[in-house]
């Protein structure tokens, strides 16, 4: 298996993509808390992952809804069915843990799933950041609260500048 990564800018500040064969296995925001070492983000290739960058280009645009890339996801049983429900959750809407919990057939698993949304490695990409607490409550985020609010507010139509996106610098 051959890893490399490349760095995009994004409203958001850099982004840090990972690839294990040409395919996307990672997106990760700086200080994200779950992030790789970075021993394990392969080689730094400059030009990697061009339809990544497109989309994700596309998306902060706000001409993208729903990401159409081949996802190499590395994770337990669970956690796939987890990475697999957030991915049906509607651009622009939340569910709350406990419903994605019941959604997978796992109602009494809310922790679990909280903590598989918490392990999704491609963020953005896979939008762990359309899930809050009870009563639509902002909840944690690998990338920071405020970069969950963000890209909720982007995907509610608010202007970026009012949305508080970080700058990319």
């Amino acid at each position: 298996m051959t890893t490399s990564h490349t760095v995009v800018d994004s409203p958001l500040g850099p982004l840090t993509l990972r690839a294990e064969d040409g395919i996307l296995s990672g997106l990760f925001m700086t200080a994200h808390r779950h992030g790789p070492a970075a021993d394990m983000l392969g080689v730094r290739d400059e030009n990697g992952l061009p339809a990544v960058r497109e989309q994700l280009a596309a998306y902060f645009a706000g001409s993208l809804r729903v990401f159409d890339l081949p996802l190499a996801l590395r994770g337990t049983e669970f956690q796939q069915r987890v990475w697999a429900a957030l991915r049906e959750i509607p651009y622009g809407a939340t569910t709350p843990y406990g419903e994605l919990a019941a959604a997978i057939g796992r109602p009494a698993a809310v922790r679990a799933v909280g903590l598989a949304n918490g392990r999704n490695p491609v963020s953005i990409v896979v939008p762990c950041h359309r899930v809050v607490g009870a009563g639509g409550a902002l909840t944690g985020y690998g990338g920071g609260v405020e970069r969950k609010r963000a890209l909720l507010d982007l995907e509610r139509g608010v202007a970026a500048g009012a949305a508080g996106l970080v700058p990319s610098t």
